[in-house]
């Protein structure tokens, strides 16, 4: 286990929750299969598909419940669960240099990775601890992230939450808001 902890170090380059490996982070987290309304037919409300999984020392919850299938369920409360980590919990330290991870997904400055891809969240967390670490000033956060600051507002509006909670902390620092 200790393997995955250290190439996970590797990898990300800190441990935010949102970068630990699945079995890691399931490890601190309490899982809840629950039944919800909605469509979905008579089988639906019969068994209990939806999955609402709760990460403990954060008290930060991912839950999903529009598939008919538990296990598809459990994968996107999962995922959800590591974009809302990413939102809610910040590293007050940030690495000398930007992850290995980071580092892989920017080509020529151009930040690539889907809203979708199941490595989405851990960048999101390393951007956001980055433009806090450097009190919302995106030019600076952009440089040591060797992206140009547009690219990061182009992959901070991917997620409209972090985009909202940036601006809300530049307005709250004095600082012109993000279009």
């Amino acid at each position: 286990m200790m393997a995955a902890i250290d190439s996970d170090r590797e990898l990300y380059g800190k441990t935010h929750p949102a970068c630990c490996n699945l079995e890691l982070l399931l490890k601190d987290c309490q899982i809840e299969h629950v039944r919800r309304s909605g469509p979905g037919g008579q089988h639906r409300n019969k068994v209990e598909t939806g999955v609402v999984i709760k990460h403990i020392p954060t008290n930060i919850v991912g839950e999903a419940s529009e598939r008919r299938q538990q296990g598809r369920n459990r994968s996107m409360a999962l995922f959800r669960l590591r974009v809302n980590l990413a939102l809610g919990y910040r590293i007050p330290e940030i690495s000398a240099s930007p992850s290995l991870l980071w580092q892989r997904r920017i080509m020529n400055g151009t930040l690539k990775v889907n809203s979708e891809h199941d490595e989405f969240p851990a960048l999101l967390a390393e951007a956001l601890d980055t433009i806090t670490y450097y009190q919302f000033d995106l030019k600076a956060a952009s440089e040591f992230l060797n992206c140009s600051s547009s690219q990061l507002i182009k992959f901070l509006k991917k997620e409209p939450r972090a985009f909202a909670a940036i601006n809300q902390r530049r307005r709250e620092a004095g600082l012109h808001l993000l279009k």
